[in-house]
């Protein structure tokens, strides 16, 4: 089975399940609507002159990034969770290009919704509250929203291959995207570290403002995500192939 028709199948599958495809469809009316909702209850109100205006644009990305974790998860968590995994396999007996096609699949659907779910943020504070579109590094933090879905898909979806186990997965990755990084990110000593996760990373690359005690730059944040998502990838292809080896 060549790669465009394994993607093809793969395509298939996630309009069939609605558990995955609701998924994206959450994540973005997360996003959206509470971005929506806060702006239009507290913006105005809470608005200071210097403040950072990403902050109120993605404040519903705080929410609705675990939905975008949670597709990921999905892609391929799904098949190990009802034992399909082993049919997928045997139909497709290069796992690489099994792989291949989940790992394109997501990064697809990550990028539409990042475009969707970024571009409604920005449009929907600019309703609200107003937005000034030639504040500077906002063009850059529109580029880091957009590409920071595809990239959370990816992790996600490299992770869950690692782990082998769906479950496992959803018990570890979604509570640790929800509220895990924030809480390291908040323990004296432990932020040190904690700022070069890819979610914290990812995130402060949406700042137009620089923050103290980051050490990196906001290109530099999105480049470090990039690289947790080019190991998670990796990773979950050695996994893949070592499922093969072992004979699921």
């Amino acid at each position: 089975m060549s790669l465009g028709n394994a993607l093809r199948a793969e395509r298939i599958k996630f309009s069939t399940l609605p558990s995955q495809w609701a998924a994206p469809l959450t994540a973005v009316a997360l996003t959206v609507g509470v971005t929506a909702a806060v702006n239009a209850a507290y913006g105005a109100k809470d608005h200071t002159p210097g403040e950072d205006p990403a902050g109120g644009i993605y404040y519903g990305l705080l929410f609705g990034h675990v939905a975008v974790a949670c597709l990921g998860i999905l892609l391929v968590g799904q098949e190990f969770n009802t034992r399909m995994i082993g049919t997928s396999l045997t139909a497709v007996p290069r796992r690489g290009r099994l792989y291949g096609a989940k790992v394109s699949l997501g990064a697809g659907l990550g990028l539409l919704v990042g475009l969707a779910s970024t571009a409604g943020c920005f449009l929907t504070v600019d309703a609200t509250v107003g937005l000034d579109f030639s504040t500077p590094g906002l063009a850059r933090s529109f580029l880091a929203g957009v590409l920071y879905h595809p990239m959370m898909v990816l992790i996600c979806l490299g992770l869950t291959a690692m782990l082998g186990n769906f479950s496992v997965a959803l018990g570890l990755l979604t509570p640790m995207v929800f509220l895990g990084t924030t809480w390291l990110a908040a323990i004296p000593g432990v932020r040190e570290v904690g700022q070069f996760l890819p979610d914290r990373a990812g995130l402060y690359a949406m700042r137009t403002q620089t923050e103290a005690g980051i050490h990196y730059g906001h290109w530099t944040g999105l480049l470090i995500m990039a690289l947790w998502t080019a190991a998670a990838v990796f990773g979950g292809l050695r996994a893949m192939r070592r499922y093969q080896a072992s004979g699921g």
